[in-house]
């Protein structure tokens, strides 16, 4: 329970530190629209995605203890279902639905971190949906099953665009399993299309495990072996990896135990992997916090990078604008001692007073004209010449660099292109020093309080335990210090 309790502070820390540090600059500046908590605010969850008929249904069911998911071997249901945890009815009257909720009120309920998805449209919350279910499998986390991918449907048929859906959900999800199964090893256009782009762009490689499922169903030994090779070649040209993602094969033996037909010979020489792919699952938790940990840093880094990008851009344009504010102040001078000179010789006239007078007039009057004109004309040239050469804005020293500026670029250009923002650059100067410093000191602490965590001991954990609720009242501490100390 201690280190439950020891997880469960240090996700609610660092997503403390992500409200109260990161979030706001993130929007002020244009970052992000969307606070930057709200993909990570929820519990961990296990997206599961597959083929049509590749057991996904039947391997969440086997894992709940309960029939809760429809099976089938057609399609049998087109349903995004959230399968989260719920303790009100005893484990002991079976394992069960507690309560379930249609998409429209999960998209706009602020407790789940879904309301993101409401862009999608109503087509998609009329299938999207949760249910609760009192199985202790989860307990500390969610699953998302998804509807079966299928070969000649689009995104038209469906109503909403699936594959963004798909890359929404990946992008929260602390795991993503990828089921095939041995009578479709990867040849539907709708897994292809989301594996080769979807995920790809909207999580990492090291969160994503390919299953090959129902191995069972291959009637020999060289069967499965061409199933297997099917789809290690299938992966390697979707992926376009060198190497072939390890593949995990697996198979329910409840099924195989309930199915009248005789197993394949070959079976009792395979190691099921159906419970390390459990054991897998079951540790989301403790992966996700290093997933917190990582989302942390990358927004951290790419949000510094962000506003120094904006405050070069700020800078170069301040001395711009002053060089030609200095040009129009000598040229309006100059046209105002042009003019008094110009009254005194045609005109004759000789008082100083009104000499003066009439100059500085007309210099403020030619500084106007300059001002409306002139130099606006020349501030939008400037502005276009650089977002031009946009990515000569910082420098990119290193991959890190490289892949944070790729990240960015486009909203970097948008902002600068739109002109936005009524900050300064002292504001700039002094946002971008905030974060740099949460940056080193946050996220070092961090990763020490997770390197320490895995070798902490159960009177450790107790003793943590005593002096958090000790602290829990001071509100001066930085968040990640009440986990640490």
């Amino acid at each position: 329970m201690d280190r439950e309790n020891y997880m469960n502070a240090l996700r609610e820390d660092i997503v403390d530190t992500i409200t109260r540090h990161l979030t706001p600059v993130a929007q002020r500046y244009g970052y992000s629209d969307m606070p930057l908590e709200t993909n990570v605010k929820w519990r961990p969850m296990v997206l599961v995605i597959g083929n049509y008929s590749s057991g996904k249904s039947s391997l969440i069911n086997e894992f709940l203890g309960a029939k809760i998911q429809d099976t089938g071997q057609a399609p049998t249901d087109d349903s995004f279902t959230v399968l989260t945890y719920d303790d009100t009815v005893p484990e002991t009257e079976g394992i069960q639905v507690v309560e379930q909720r249609d998409g429209k009120s999960l998209l706009n309920d602020p407790e789940y971190p879904f309301s993101t998805l409401r862009k999608h449209g109503q087509r998609f919350a009329a299938h999207f949906q949760l249910k609760k279910i009192n199985s202790p499998f989860l307990k500390n986390l969610a699953i998302i099953d998804t509807p079966g991918m299928l070969d000649s449907i689009s995104e038209r048929d469906r109503g909403y665009d699936y594959q963004e859906v798909l890359g929404d959900l990946a992008q929260k999800a602390g795991l993503v399993l990828v089921l095939f199964d041995a009578h479709k090893a990867g040849t539907v256009r709708e897994a292809y299309k989301s594996i080769r782009e979807t995920l790809t762009t909207h999580t990492f490689e090291d969160r994503i495990i390919f299953v090959l499922n129902r191995i069972d169903e291959c009637t020999t030994f060289n069967d499965l072996l061409r199933v297997y090779g099917t789809l290690c070649w299938n992966l390697s040209q979707i992926t376009g990896r060198k190497d072939i993602p390890m593949i995990r094969m697996t198979y329910s033996s409840n099924a195989a135990a309930i199915s009248n037909s005789v197993p394949p010979e070959f079976l009792p020489l395979l190691e099921n992997q159906r419970e390390d792919l459990k054991q897998t699952i079951l540790h989301t938790p403790l992966r996700r916090l290093d997933h917190l940990a990582t989302y942390l840093e990358i927004h951290g880094e790419r949000l510094a990078h962000y506003i120094e990008a904006i405050q070069v851009f700020g800078l170069e344009f301040q001395r711009f604008r002053i060089q030609k504010i200095c040009i129009g102040l000598l040229l309006s001078l100059l046209g105002g001692g042009l003019i008094a000179f110009a009254l005194m010789m045609l005109v004759g006239m000789a008082d100083p007073t009104v000499l003066s007078s009439a100059g500085g007039i007309s210099a403020g009057l030619i500084m106007i004209v300059w001002m409306a004109f002139p130099q606006k004309k020349l501030e939008s040239k400037f502005r276009a010449a650089r977002l031009a050469d946009l990515d000569t804005l910082t420098p990119i020293t290193d991959q890190t660099r490289k892949d944070s500026w790729g990240a960015i670029r486009d909203l970097v250009y948008e902002h600068l292109r739109a002109n936005k923002g009524d900050y300064t650059l002292y504001d700039l100067k002094l946002d971008l020093f905030n974060i740099r410093e949460i940056n080193e000191e946050a996220t070092h602490e961090i990763r020490e309080a997770l390197s320490g965590f895995r070798g902490k001991s159960e009177d450790d954990l107790k003793e943590w335990r005593k002096k958090r609720s000790a602290r829990e009242n001071d509100k001066h501490d930085l968040p990640w210090q009440d986990v640490i100390i």
